[in-house]
Protein backbone atom coordinates (compact mmCIF):
# COMPACT_ATOMS: atom_id res chain seq x y z
CA UNK A 1 0.00 0.00 0.00
CA UNK A 2 1.22 3.46 -0.90
CA UNK A 3 1.93 5.96 1.85
CA UNK A 4 -1.17 8.10 2.38
CA UNK A 5 -1.07 11.87 2.39
CA UNK A 6 0.00 12.95 5.86
CA UNK A 7 -0.30 16.40 7.40
CA UNK A 8 3.11 16.30 9.05
CA UNK A 9 2.85 19.62 10.95
CA UNK A 10 -0.18 18.10 12.71
CA UNK A 11 1.28 14.60 12.92
CA UNK A 12 4.44 15.66 14.80
CA UNK A 13 2.59 17.63 17.49
CA UNK A 14 2.31 14.65 19.90
CA UNK A 15 6.04 14.00 19.44
CA UNK A 16 6.89 17.62 20.17
CA UNK A 17 4.61 17.63 23.21
CA UNK A 18 6.22 14.48 24.62
CA UNK A 19 9.80 15.76 24.32
CA UNK A 20 9.25 19.52 24.62
CA UNK A 21 11.10 19.96 27.91
CA UNK A 22 13.56 17.08 27.53
CA UNK A 23 17.14 18.15 28.13
CA UNK A 24 19.82 17.19 25.65
CA UNK A 25 21.94 14.23 26.87
CA UNK A 26 25.01 16.48 27.05
CA UNK A 27 25.08 18.00 30.54
CA UNK A 28 26.32 21.47 29.62
CA UNK A 29 25.67 24.36 32.01
CA UNK A 30 26.41 27.38 29.83
CA UNK A 31 27.21 28.43 26.28
CA UNK A 32 30.96 27.90 26.69
CA UNK A 33 30.37 24.36 27.91
CA UNK A 34 28.01 23.70 25.01
CA UNK A 35 30.72 24.69 22.52
CA UNK A 36 33.31 22.43 24.16
CA UNK A 37 31.07 19.43 24.75
CA UNK A 38 29.51 19.48 21.30
CA UNK A 39 32.95 19.49 19.68
CA UNK A 40 34.11 16.63 21.92
CA UNK A 41 30.96 14.57 21.29
CA UNK A 42 31.52 14.10 17.55
CA UNK A 43 32.09 10.35 16.95
CA UNK A 44 32.06 9.85 20.72
CA UNK A 45 29.20 9.14 23.10
CA UNK A 46 27.48 11.82 25.16
CA UNK A 47 28.02 9.60 28.20
CA UNK A 48 31.82 9.68 27.86
CA UNK A 49 31.80 13.45 27.30
CA UNK A 50 29.70 13.96 30.44
CA UNK A 51 32.15 11.82 32.44
CA UNK A 52 35.25 13.79 31.48
CA UNK A 53 33.60 17.24 31.48
CA UNK A 54 33.80 18.10 35.22
CA UNK A 55 37.59 17.77 35.42
CA UNK A 56 38.05 19.51 32.09
CA UNK A 57 36.00 22.51 33.19
CA UNK A 58 37.82 22.69 36.51
CA UNK A 59 41.04 23.14 34.57
CA UNK A 60 39.55 25.32 31.82
CA UNK A 61 36.43 27.03 33.23
CA UNK A 62 35.92 29.52 30.40
CA UNK A 63 37.16 30.75 27.03
CA UNK A 64 39.72 33.03 28.64
CA UNK A 65 41.36 30.12 30.47
CA UNK A 66 41.22 27.87 27.42
CA UNK A 67 42.73 30.56 25.21
CA UNK A 68 45.85 30.60 27.39
CA UNK A 69 46.43 26.87 26.93
CA UNK A 70 48.25 24.89 24.29
CA UNK A 71 46.51 21.89 22.78
CA UNK A 72 48.80 19.40 24.54
CA UNK A 73 47.60 20.60 27.94
CA UNK A 74 44.11 19.36 27.09
CA UNK A 75 45.22 15.82 26.26
CA UNK A 76 45.12 14.36 29.81
CA UNK A 77 41.52 15.53 30.24
CA UNK A 78 40.12 14.36 26.91
CA UNK A 79 42.24 11.31 26.02
CA UNK A 80 39.16 9.03 26.27
CA UNK A 81 37.53 11.01 23.45
CA UNK A 82 37.94 9.81 19.89
CA UNK A 83 40.21 12.04 17.78
CA UNK A 84 41.12 13.98 20.92
CA UNK A 85 44.32 15.50 19.51
CA UNK A 86 42.54 17.23 16.67
CA UNK A 87 39.67 18.27 18.93
CA UNK A 88 42.10 19.81 21.40
CA UNK A 89 43.59 21.89 18.58
CA UNK A 90 40.13 22.96 17.41
CA UNK A 91 39.06 24.00 20.90
CA UNK A 92 42.19 26.03 21.57
CA UNK A 93 41.96 27.68 18.16
CA UNK A 94 38.34 28.60 18.88
CA UNK A 95 39.19 29.97 22.33
CA UNK A 96 42.05 32.09 21.03
CA UNK A 97 39.74 33.56 18.38
CA UNK A 98 36.78 34.20 20.71
CA UNK A 99 38.83 35.16 23.81
CA UNK A 100 35.90 35.70 26.20
CA UNK A 101 32.63 33.89 26.84
CA UNK A 102 30.78 37.13 26.09
CA UNK A 103 32.06 36.97 22.50
CA UNK A 104 30.63 33.53 21.74
CA UNK A 105 28.36 33.84 18.68
CA UNK A 106 24.95 32.27 18.50
CA UNK A 107 23.99 32.67 14.86
CA UNK A 108 24.35 29.55 12.73
CA UNK A 109 26.66 31.10 10.12
CA UNK A 110 29.18 32.19 12.75
CA UNK A 111 29.03 28.93 14.69
CA UNK A 112 29.73 26.74 11.65
CA UNK A 113 32.86 28.78 10.96
CA UNK A 114 34.35 27.46 14.20
CA UNK A 115 36.49 24.32 13.82
CA UNK A 116 34.69 21.09 14.63
CA UNK A 117 31.20 22.58 14.40
CA UNK A 118 28.78 21.79 11.59
CA UNK A 119 25.11 22.62 11.20
CA UNK A 120 23.93 19.83 13.50
CA UNK A 121 26.31 20.95 16.24
CA UNK A 122 25.34 24.59 15.76
CA UNK A 123 21.66 23.71 16.05
CA UNK A 124 22.36 21.73 19.24
CA UNK A 125 24.26 24.69 20.72
CA UNK A 126 21.42 27.08 19.93
CA UNK A 127 18.89 24.71 21.50
CA UNK A 128 21.06 24.40 24.59
CA UNK A 129 21.19 28.19 24.82
CA UNK A 130 17.37 28.27 24.51
CA UNK A 131 17.63 30.34 21.35
CA UNK A 132 14.89 30.17 18.73
CA UNK A 133 15.76 27.59 16.04
CA UNK A 134 17.45 28.63 12.82
CA UNK A 135 17.51 25.04 11.58
CA UNK A 136 16.65 21.45 12.46
CA UNK A 137 18.88 19.12 14.48
CA UNK A 138 19.67 16.04 12.40
CA UNK A 139 21.75 13.34 14.08
CA UNK A 140 21.97 9.58 13.48
CA UNK A 141 18.76 8.99 15.43
CA UNK A 142 16.88 11.69 13.52
CA UNK A 143 18.01 10.16 10.23
CA UNK A 144 16.69 6.74 11.22
CA UNK A 145 13.38 7.99 12.62
CA UNK A 146 12.61 10.49 9.84
CA UNK A 147 13.13 7.82 7.20
CA UNK A 148 11.12 5.20 9.05
CA UNK A 149 8.26 7.65 9.50
CA UNK A 150 8.44 8.45 5.80
CA UNK A 151 8.62 12.21 6.26
CA UNK A 152 11.87 12.09 4.23
CA UNK A 153 13.47 9.57 1.90
CA UNK A 154 17.17 10.36 2.12
CA UNK A 155 20.01 9.67 4.56
CA UNK A 156 21.92 12.87 3.78
CA UNK A 157 21.72 15.13 6.87
CA UNK A 158 21.79 18.36 4.86
CA UNK A 159 18.91 17.19 2.65
CA UNK A 160 16.92 15.98 5.64
CA UNK A 161 17.31 19.31 7.41
CA UNK A 162 16.31 21.23 4.29
CA UNK A 163 13.25 19.05 3.70
CA UNK A 164 12.10 19.21 7.32
CA UNK A 165 12.46 23.00 7.27
CA UNK A 166 10.24 23.05 4.18
CA UNK A 167 7.67 20.59 5.52
CA UNK A 168 7.33 21.95 9.05
CA UNK A 169 6.61 25.49 10.25
CA UNK A 170 9.47 27.11 12.14
CA UNK A 171 7.71 26.70 15.49
CA UNK A 172 7.98 22.93 14.99
CA UNK A 173 11.65 22.75 14.00
CA UNK A 174 12.50 21.14 17.33
CA UNK A 175 10.94 18.02 15.78
CA UNK A 176 14.46 17.01 14.72
CA UNK A 177 15.58 16.73 18.33
CA UNK A 178 12.26 15.14 19.29
CA UNK A 179 12.87 12.47 16.64
CA UNK A 180 16.34 11.98 18.10
CA UNK A 181 14.88 11.37 21.56
CA UNK A 182 12.36 8.93 20.08
CA UNK A 183 15.21 7.15 18.30
CA UNK A 184 17.19 6.83 21.51
CA UNK A 185 14.27 5.49 23.54
CA UNK A 186 11.88 3.61 21.25
CA UNK A 187 12.74 3.78 17.54
CA UNK A 188 16.10 2.13 18.09
CA UNK A 189 17.82 -0.02 15.43
CA UNK A 190 15.52 -2.76 16.76
CA UNK A 191 12.38 -0.64 17.28
CA UNK A 192 9.65 -1.06 19.88
CA UNK A 193 6.87 -0.21 17.43
CA UNK A 194 3.86 -1.36 19.50
CA UNK A 195 4.49 1.32 22.16
CA UNK A 196 5.45 4.13 19.76
CA UNK A 197 3.18 7.17 19.75
CA UNK A 198 3.95 7.74 16.05
CA UNK A 199 2.95 4.31 14.77
CA UNK A 200 -0.31 5.50 13.17
CA UNK A 201 1.62 7.71 10.73
CA UNK A 202 4.74 5.56 10.44
CA UNK A 203 5.61 4.15 7.02
CA UNK A 204 7.88 1.49 8.53
CA UNK A 205 5.25 0.23 10.99
CA UNK A 206 2.40 0.26 8.49
CA UNK A 207 4.40 -1.21 5.62
CA UNK A 208 3.60 1.64 3.25
CA UNK A 209 5.54 2.29 0.09
CA UNK A 210 7.07 5.74 0.14
CA UNK A 211 5.51 8.09 -2.38
CA UNK A 212 5.53 11.79 -3.11
CA UNK A 213 2.59 12.34 -0.78
CA UNK A 214 4.17 14.47 1.90
CA UNK A 215 1.95 17.43 2.66
CA UNK A 216 4.17 20.49 3.01
CA UNK A 217 3.34 23.64 4.88
CA UNK A 218 1.62 26.34 2.88
CA UNK A 219 3.62 29.51 2.69
CA UNK A 220 1.73 32.57 3.87
CA UNK A 221 1.55 35.42 1.37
Amino acid sequence: MKQPTIDWPAAVKPLLKKYKNTQHPLEAANLYQWIVMVVLSAQSTDHVVNLIAPEFFKAFPNMRALAKAEAELLFPYISKIRNFRHKAQWLVKTAKAIKNDSNIPLDIDSLVELPGIGRKSANVIRRGAKASPEGVIVDLHTIRVANRLGIVNTTTPEKIEKELMEILPKKEWDAGMAMSFLGREICRPKPQCPICLMKKVCTYYNGWKTGSTVKKKVAKK
